[in-house]
């Protein structure tokens, strides 16, 4: 929570911008709840630099000049602005920060939510006990006047790379609302360029989608074609390690794969890092949300540990 030190220690002395991740689709260089402080010839933090970070300081400059309280919502799409493959979509909050109305840090910590309530003219906050947060989205309406958003501090979301828009896919990022993931869900099928969250990527780019994984991530691959998840699987693998390479799939499934990754030049160490099937074993059943619930709670699993 770096981002009250600099709002109770520069922005309470210095005209400052606040820029704020509000939501985020695809390979986004940073999640929701990423921020920096900007003033008239310093920048504190980082959204995660390039073109993006330059519009947004540009942004937020030039807020600057506006009353402090002053807001607005910018929406940036990542594929032709940073030059990703991936593509995406970044939803940011840029605001002229009021000195006067940051009390509410005193109040913030582990176990408290902080509230934001969208005026005309400024953004009214507070804090309370932990709560559920606000999903957001990265298209659609953007926050206006009444909107209100929460968010829980100190919770550091591990980034979701799911692969495959199907029942399972869906049912899984239906469930991750809530949870402490950021999830960043890819299909190659042009259909589901209309389903929330997801970003179309054509076949021929989709293994770069592995490749922008940070460390941090849990790797899902459940697509239409096995061809397909072996293509992600073999590339999740060659890469430096993730947290978490899951496959849906069968036993039998597994050591088809195994054995291909091996005459592909993929080490047993490295194939270690899969594991397929997905989900609790405990947790038994075909349906949809009983695989994505299973998924989410072994992913969880890993958070505790």
């Amino acid at each position: 929570m770096e981002w009250l030190g600099w709002l109770d220690d520069v922005a309470r002395k210095t005209s400052s911008a606040l820029v704020s991740i509000l939501a985020s689709e695809g390979s986004a260089p940073r999640g929701a709840g990423t921020r920096m402080l900007v003033t008239a010839d310093a920048l504190l933090g980082t959204i995660g630099g390039g073109q993006l970070e330059y519009r947004a300081v540009e942004q937020a400059r030039a807020i600057l000049a506006l009353p402090p309280g002053s807001w607005r919502v910018q929406d940036y799409p990542l594929g032709p602005l940073l030059g990703q493959c991936c593509g995406g979509r970044v939803r940011l909050l840029i605001e002229h920060v009021d000195p006067a109305a940051l009390g509410w840090i005193a109040d913030a910590g582990e176990d408290r939510a902080l509230v934001s309530i969208f005026a005309a003219d400024r953004i009214d906050r507070h804090c309370t006990r932990a709560m559920p947060a606000s999903p957001l989205s990265a298209r659609g309406d953007r926050p206006r006047a009444g909107s209100s958003v929460v968010e829980i501090f100190g919770e550091r979301p591990r980034p979701l790379y799911l692969f495959g828009a199907g029942h399972v896919g869906q049912a899984i990022a239906r469930h991750c609302a809530g949870l402490p993931f950021r999830l960043a869900w890819f299909d190659t099928r042009p259909v589901f360029d209309t389903v929330e969250g997801v970003t179309v990527v054509p076949e021929a780019a989709i293994e770069q989608c592995v490749a922008e994984a940070p460390e941090d991530a849990a790797i899902l691959i459940l697509t239409h074609d096995h061809a397909l998840d072996y293509s992600l699987i073999k590339a999740a693998l060659a890469r430096p390690p993730v947290a978490f390479v899951g496959l849906i799939g069968s036993d039998t499934k597994r050591a088809r794969f195994h054995a291909r990754l091996e005459r592909d030049g993929i080490d047993a160490e490295a194939q270690a890092h899969l594991t397929c099937p997905i989900g609790i074993t405990d947790i038994a059943g075909k349906e949809p949300d009983v695989i994505a619930i299973a998924t989410l709670a072994q992913l969880l699993q890993m958070r505790s540990r």
